[in-house]
């Protein structure tokens, strides 16, 4: 006991201390990749940029998290971040960087938590080199650049570390409670991806604290309920409330926090068993075989059957957003097929995976010599804690069904911890052994090297040969020469190892500032030169660079032709490769609309496109427009169709009703007014039966519907009574024409109106 409060001294005096003068430019670089030019960027990812305007305007909305003003249904996830963001826009005032804010803010918050939990233990270096590869992980400059849930969660969770370690240092219980506690507000953040470290904190407690068995077991039960209360608290008052008193829980088949949690964010992620519209359906699998048929059959006809029928359309469909591991080339949204080696196929290994075998170099030697029964020394016990943190982490992702990109965030810690600590631990055994320990640290230089390259190699046409050669020559070069000269203690060793690292974090660096570089994607944040697409993945697999960048999709909203790209979308300025479309996008190849559309060979985003049309430059990362709208493909609003709903309401709650809410967003972010997106998020939520809405046109609460051939999913009898039971509005009326306005409900949508007495 004597010497835990020796510790304690220690932390406190340390505290006292001038401020590490080395941290200070790593924190100024992850506030450069963090926050720079986040003012450009308008709506931010719309769909949770609607949901903050939403929730200023009452405590209702704000307390449930309401996607529009008229407290209809919720977004898909909990509140604490949006609560967060919402606050954030109160002070500011509502901006699209206002809301992003606190999530670049987390961003360098964990750089800086980083630190300060590898320093105590491995040394003020290796805490250093740990925040610069946390720092200069790109995916976490890209995801902490937009306001998706991501960057705060694993704030969250590193504060909680923050606190377990703290628990074991000082063997006070309170802290316990803490961390575990801290984990029930992450639940609350982003659902059970926050139990993704429970068996890094379960297995470092046992192991690292210094009490009897029966105390660890009696702590962490009752830690373990502490998490779970808080973590169910807002979902208990949610679902105990009657459901005519607040918002439907968006994407929930059950209208219930809990089956959200469990299902669409829980297992489902895992199995697989989500579409890409954010309905439970499960999609077929598929062989490399079919998809490929089904590829060529479709870009074969791709300027030819625009009379393609409606059964044939769902096939394709079908086919081409299937869950991962059914044969697509990268995967649905770009993640790679499931096995051992997804974080090593391209997609991923370009977010997250730059320094992943050196790391594995790292995990041997920090480990070497341990014996299992112990005794454990306090870098093996935290080591325990990381690799507890990065495995399981590691293997979810390498089997998932379902889930995007940006997740991969979840994984930076645990890596750069590893980097860091290694860096530190294996230039020790190169200096003082002359056994296998000593060829740790150029081993791991020349397999990070080549792993390097390997990611690099898909984007020689947007990079050049040139950074792909030098790493690789590099990286060749300095490894030989560390491993001729080890054992050598002279400066010339010292800046040959200090220059490696340099050259292992040149690329990762120069990723992580593509978003900045090239423009973000608020929707689905990526990094690469293709950020701007969200798709993160290599411009070699668009047919054409510059023609195919988006895959085949068509921009929703546009009106101006070009005959030349009959079935594509064009790219924005320098983008390569990627579309977008709500919790999702294609790949590879291009999109047949599902059943119901009037839009044959496109595919059409909610809200509706017209054919033929180009990619707004508002999109384009060298756009003329000093502000970026990249929230979503839809993310503007058509002017004269705003006016004609203003102009023409007589009294009614919503401005107008959509199928989903990429079409509601940008009008409940213009105008603050409810917009009901029927089916939630995607379209596919039960949200409304006939009944129900016969009853609120009855009562006034709305009359204009507009339709797209999207998002049908729950409520095809919803729709169908809307066409039989409505008036069309002639298109002159509320669609514009010019090619400066050609977002927002417009395309081959339909205005309807219905009043009923």
């Amino acid at each position: 006991m004597k010497h835990m409060n020796s510790e304690v001294k220690e932390e406190r005096t340390s505290t006292k201390k001038r401020i590490d003068l080395f941290l200070v430019p790593i924190v100024l670089i992850a506030a450069f990749l963090n926050l720079f030019k986040i003012w450009t960027d308008e709506y931010a990812n719309a769909y949770y940029t609607a949901a903050v305007k939403s929730m200023l305007q009452s405590f209702h909305n704000f307390f449930y998290a309401s996607f529009d003003p008229g407290g209809y249904v919720t977004i898909d996830k909990p509140p604490v971040v949006f609560w967060i963001q919402t606050i954030s826009a109160k002070i500011f005032g509502f901006h699209g960087w206002s809301v992003i804010l606190p999530q670049a803010l987390a961003g360098i918050g964990s750089v800086l938590l980083l630190y300060v939990l590898i320093k105590r233990t491995f040394g003020v270096w290796a805490g250093r080199f740990a925040a610069l590869a946390m720092a200069l992980t790109p995916i976490v400059p890209a995801v902490s650049r937009t306001n998706n849930i991501d960057s705060m969660l694993v704030f969250t969770l590193l504060l909680a570390t923050w606190m377990l370690f703290r628990a074991v240092r000082t063997v006070k219980f309170g802290w316990v409670l803490a961390a575990f506690a801290m984990i029930g507000v992450a639940f609350n953040m982003k659902m059970l991806q926050a139990y993704m470290v429970l068996p890094a904190f379960y297995v470092f407690y046992v192991v690292a604290t210094k009490i009897t068995w029966k105390k660890k077991i009696a702590f962490l039960t009752t830690a373990t309920a502490l998490m779970l209360a808080v973590s169910v608290s807002w979902a208990v008052v949610v679902d105990s409330t009657s459901a005519d008193k607040r918002p439907y829980m968006g994407s929930s088949q059950t209208n219930s926090v809990l089956e959200l949690a469990f299902g669409y964010n829980g297992i489902n992620r895992l199995t697989g068993n989500t579409s890409v519209t954010g309905s439970s359906h499960k999609q077929p699998a598929q062989t490399e075989q079919q998809t490929a048929s089904s590829e060529t059959k479709q870009n074969s006809n791709s300027s030819a059957d625009s009379s393609q029928s409606s059964n044939q359309r769902k096939s394709s469909f079908s086919q081409k957003m299937q869950a991962p591991g059914g044969g697509n080339q990268n995967g649905m949204f770009n993640t790679g097929n499931p096995g051992p080696f997804r974080l090593f196929q391209k997609g991923l290994s370009d977010q997250i995976s730059w320094l992943l075998p050196f790391v594995i170099f790292s995990i041997v030697g920090l480990f070497a010599g341990v014996k299992f029964k112990g005794p454990y020394t306090a870098k093996q016990k935290e080591s325990l804690f990381w690799l507890a943190w990065l495995l399981p982490v590691a293997v979810f992702f390498s089997i998932a069904g379902f889930f995007h990109q940006y997740y991969l965030i979840m994984l930076a810690p645990p890596i750069a911890a590893f980097a860091g600590a290694g860096a530190v631990a294996l230039w020790s055994m190169y200096k003082q052994h002359n056994d296998w320990k000593s060829w740790l640290l150029p081993g791991g230089i020349l397999t990070t090297a080549a792993l390097q390259v390997y990611i690099m190699s898909p984007y020689v046409s947007s990079i050049g040969v040139a950074p792909i050669a030098g790493v690789g020559a590099l990286g060749v070069i300095l490894a030989l020469v560390l491993a001729i000269r080890k054992q050598r203690k002279n400066s010339l060793t010292n800046y040959l190892g200090a220059a490696a690292m340099v050259v292992l974090l040149a690329m990762p660096a120069y990723w992580a500032m593509t978003p900045i570089i090239y423009g973000g994607n608020s929707m689905l944040p990526s990094a690469g030169p293709d950020s701007s697409s969200g798709m993160g993945g290599p411009p070699s697999t668009a047919t054409n660079s510059k023609q195919s960048g988006f895959n085949g999709m068509q921009p929703p909203g546009s009106s101006s032709g070009n005959s030349s790209s009959n079935n594509q979308m064009q790219p924005p300025s320098g983008s390569s490769n990627g579309g977008q479309m709500p919790g999702g996008s294609s790949n590879n190849g291009q999109m047949q609309l599902p059943s119901g559309s009037s839009n044959s060979g496109q595919m059409q985003m909610p809200g509706g496109s017209s054919n033929n049309s180009q990619m707004p430059n508002s999109f384009s990362s060298k756009s003329s427009s000093s502000k970026r709208k990249s929230g979503g493909m839809n993310a503007e609003v058509n002017q004269k169709l705003l006016n004609y709903l203003t102009k023409n309401n007589t009294g009614e709650k919503y401005l107008f009703a959509t199928t989903d809410s990429t079409s509601a967003a940008p009008y409940i972010i213009k105008t603050g007014k409810p917009v009901m997106a029927m089916g939630g998020f995607s379209g596919s939520d039960p949200i409304l039966t006939v009944s129900k809405l016969k009853a609120m046109i009855k009562k006034g609460e709305v009359k204009y519907f507009y339709l797209s051939g999207m998002g049908k999913g729950g409520q095809s009898d919803v729709i169908t009574w809307i066409k039989e039971n409505s008036k069309e509005i002639p298109s002159s009326k509320w669609q514009s024409t010019s090619s400066s306005a050609q977002q927002g409900p417009s395309g081959n949508g339909t205005l309807y109106e219905i009043t009923l007495k």
